[in-house]
């Protein structure tokens, strides 16, 4: 075996066990392995520290500022109520009985600027309120949302995870949000025949802090008024901050480039810093003209706190990729992976799913994934948007007990027992990681490169074993698990 391979198994050994088993942080493991494969594929120490900086910079370059726009613009959603004002509207365009698939979207459109565990947070109040005046299972609905939430923070920008991997591979950010965008409405719309199941098996409508289990009992339950809506910001303002960057991403990349003096505006609204940063100053001056300055200015400095490790793992996912690159490993690993007859698209997608498992990160994940996968790209002849896709598409399944998110929603929706906290959020997240991915596949086939008929299929299949082991895991009956619960 060719010693640059050796330095590359090491080194994602040395640092899923520096991650997993000791108090070492993710972006020192990441810089510790890219050490490891670089000196093992024979770089000179000088060069691999040129690489590690080279490669953090270039990145950071490119998406630092994208990264801290979009915490700003989620800071301003959190408290403006913006966020509210959404699944309201929703609610009321799709009308009543699709209460369910409002909340999905309105998950998939505030995740693009709002972390999924703060707006399921903000939005969970509303849950309760519809569940409690429609009779409609608040497990079906905390999931819909929840998952909505889940599958665009993932897949699309600005959100830190997606942007980094855009900013990794070197894909356009604007082909890729479309694409993003794409893959997350069928991904949520396809899971609700699953939610809708397993809301009816797990009925719960809240009581205060209590629950009630049945609709007869709901029935006779004096409904809740609902809250006043002239605090809330306008559907513009609420819209806007979001919508408008979109349109000017996507504007500029389907004008392209040109020489007149339209094409130069259109290029100039469309990068994403200006784009995004348009949207960040409506948020300002829209939302949050009616919160105090101070307080404002505060929640903003607190948001920006947390991007710090964001930013430096996503520094320390390109510095890897330089290394990667620089050590020339690229073909030797492309030549094995091709030996060894499995699709290359499924190498994002196993490592990033595989990463999920066993540290709980999203973001941290799909990062370290699209690294691991970029001196595959050119040898294998893929298409970086699909390497993308898949990069992000890969965190979204295998949601359990080391991911916060798996906790607060369970805790909200009133699941104690690990067996049907399993069966509502960690299926359900994973049953979407397999539509996505499916979906992924299949447009990799028929618009990129190097597919076959056999990728879409590989998802669900392992989903089918993984449904299977958990109906023999499953001890007791649904009906004894909701009167434990």
């Amino acid at each position: 075996m060719d010693s640059a391979l050796i330095g590359i198994i090491l080194g994602i050994v040395a640092m899923m066990v520096m991650i997993i088993k000791t108090r070492i942080p993710v972006a020192l493991a990441m810089v510790i392995a890219s050490i490891i494969m670089g000196l093992f594929a024979g770089m000179a120490p000088t060069e691999v520290v040129n690489a590690i900086k080279a490669g953090f910079g270039g990145v950071l370059g490119g998406i630092g500022l994208i990264i801290a726009f979009g915490v700003i613009m989620g800071a301003c959603f959190e408290r403006s109520g913006a966020a509210v004002r959404m699944a309201k509207t929703f609610v009321k365009l799709c009308g009543k009985g699709r209460e369910d698939i409002a909340l999905g979207f309105t998950g998939v459109l505030v995740a693009i600027p709002v972390f999924c565990d703060s707006a399921y947070i903000i939005l969970h109040s509303l849950v309760r309120a519809i569940s409690r005046n429609t009779g409609k299972s608040s497990v079906g609905l905390g999931v819909t949302l929840a998952l909505g939430l889940l599958i665009t923070h993932a897949l699309v920008p600005p959100t830190p995870g997606p942007v980094a991997v855009a900013g990794i591979l070197d894909v356009d950010l604007g082909v890729y949000m479309l694409w993003g965008l794409i893959v997350s409405v069928p991904m949520m719309l396809l899971s609700l025949f699953y939610i809708r199941k397993v809301g009816q098996e797990y009925y719960r409508v809240p009581n205060g802090e209590n629950w009630i289990t049945s609709q007869a009992d709901w029935a006779n339950l004096e409904k809740v008024q609902e809250s006043d809506d002239k605090d809330l910001p306008s559907n513009f303002l609420s819209f806007g901050p979001i919508l408008i960057p979109i349109v000017l991403i996507l504007t500029a990349t389907l004008v392209g480039k040109g020489d007149s003096l339209f094409h130069a505006v259109v290029a100039l609204l469309g990068n994403p810093v200006v784009a995004v940063g348009l949207g960040v100053l409506l948020a300002l001056y829209g939302l949050t003209r009616n919160i105090e300055r101070k307080d404002m200015i505060g929640s903003m400095d607190d948001a920006l706190s947390t991007t710090g490790l964001i930013l430096v793992v996503t520094g320390c996912g390109g510095a890897m990729g330089a290394v990667l690159k620089a050590s020339g490993a690229g073909p030797q690993v492309a030549e094995a992976i091709a030996s060894s007859g499995i699709p290359p698209l499924l190498v994002p997608l196993a490592i990033a799913s595989m990463l999920r498992l066993i540290q709980g990160s999203a973001t941290a994940s799909m990062m370290v994934a699209a690294t691991m996968t970029l001196p595959l790209v050119d040898t294998l002849g893929l298409d970086p948007v699909f390497v993308a896709l898949a990069c992000a598409v890969g965190p979204v399944g295998f949601s359990h007990l080391n991911d916060s998110y798996f906790h607060i929603i369970s805790r909200t929706l009133g699941i104690t027992e690990l067996a049907d906290q399993l069966k509502v959020w960690t299926v359900t997240s994973t049953i979407a990681w397999a539509i996505g991915a499916s979906i992924v596949m299949l447009l990799n086939l028929i618009f990129g490169q190097g597919g076959t008929l056999i990728d879409p299929i590989v998802p669900f299949a392992v989903l089918g074993c993984i449904m299977l082991w958990m109906r023999k895991k499953q001890s007791t009956p649904i009906s004894t698990q909701r009167s434990e619960a």
